[in-house]
């Protein structure tokens, strides 16, 4: 008797099967470590990070079994307890844990203690920080999405990516609005932090035209008078950057709203986790994946005047 092709096999199962039978559905394949770095390079390719940068797979075995992801911006020792708490096989950050070079990970340095509690763990530790920022679907992307901006570009082109990658973006609201008006919308789309957020400018002033850069942004002030930005949303805006650019600011533009650099990037986890489980599940995939619900901004309490 001729054995059948597999083609054949699978139809004549079909026609075994009665009216009501279903035939058994396909068991969904074992991800790897290996096929999830697959994924994230085809999301968010490791060419887009900056020079400086330092991502990709910082501890873990490419063969170990993946079930359960965990997105977080920072590698801290609570979002670390999470993780393990939780028995997730991946945490997945947007700030590296070694973006300096180190000379030891011994477990009496935080950071050593940190790989040696994910290593005992065993949970592998990924970074996506200037490529998560760059890609389409990144960081500043989601942002550009959050405030409404159409026809957006980026304010400093990827040297190794498609013409719409790149750090931070530019685009136009649908129509003009207030300062005071776009800024309470920004407040309202952030997390919760002690911050706040910070704005310079006339808060009476139109605005139409929205520069936004997820994190640190101000080494972005020359990209962005030059695309005539009405305001500029990043975050961590030091004192010296924020002056001067006040100072050559022309008819008091760009305004500045100064945001959580952790909340910025914190609104891209869930679109990021969601990209992410789309892919593998495309490859076959079942992976169960969540958002850190830690809030990892360094600050506790503000106080302000009056």
């Amino acid at each position: 008797m001729e054995t059948p092709r597999s083609g054949d096999a699978e139809d004549s199962a079909e026609e075994l099967a009665g009216p009501g039978d279903d035939v058994p559905a396909q068991e969904p394949a074992q991800a790897r470590l290996g096929d999830v770095l697959l994924a994230v390079e085809e999301l968010w390719p490791e060419s887009l990070a900056e020079d400086w940068d330092a991502v990709g797979l910082v501890a873990g075995r490419p063969e170990r079994n993946v079930q359960r992801i965990l997105f977080a911006v920072d590698p801290t020792h609570e979002v670390i307890d999470e993780a393990l708490e939780w028995g997730a096989d991946l945490l997945i950050t947007h700030h590296p844990l070694l973006l300096k070079p180190v000379h030891s990970v011994a477990g009496t340095g935080f950071k050593g203690d940190a790989v040696h509690r994910l290593i005992e763990g065993g949970c592998a530790l990924l970074t996506a920080h200037t490529n998560g920022d760059s890609a389409v679907g990144g960081v500043s992307d989601v942002l550009a999405d959050a405030f409404g901006l159409v026809d957006t570009v980026p304010l400093a082109p990827a040297a190794n990516g498609l013409p719409e990658e790149g750090i931070g973006r530019v685009g136009d609201l649908p129509e003009v609005t207030t300062l005071a008006e776009f800024a309470e919308l920004v407040f309202s789309i952030m997390p919760a932090v002690a911050g706040g957020v910070r704005v310079a400018g006339d808060p009476q002033g139109l605005v139409r035209r929205v520069a936004v850069c997820g994190g640190a942004g101000d080494s972005l002030f020359g990209a962005v008078r030059d695309q005539q930005a009405d305001v500029y949303v990043t975050a961590d805006l030091r004192h010296h950057p924020a002056s001067e650019a006040r100072e050559a600011a022309v008819n008091g533009r760009p305004y500045l709203i100064d945001v959580s650099h952790f909340g910025s990037e914190w609104l891209w986890l869930t679109p990021a986790a969601g990209a992410l489980e789309n892919v593998l599940a495309d490859q076959g995939f079942s992976v169960e994946i969540r958002v850190s619900t830690r809030n990892t901004d360094p600050w506790d309490f503000v106080l302000t005047p009056g």
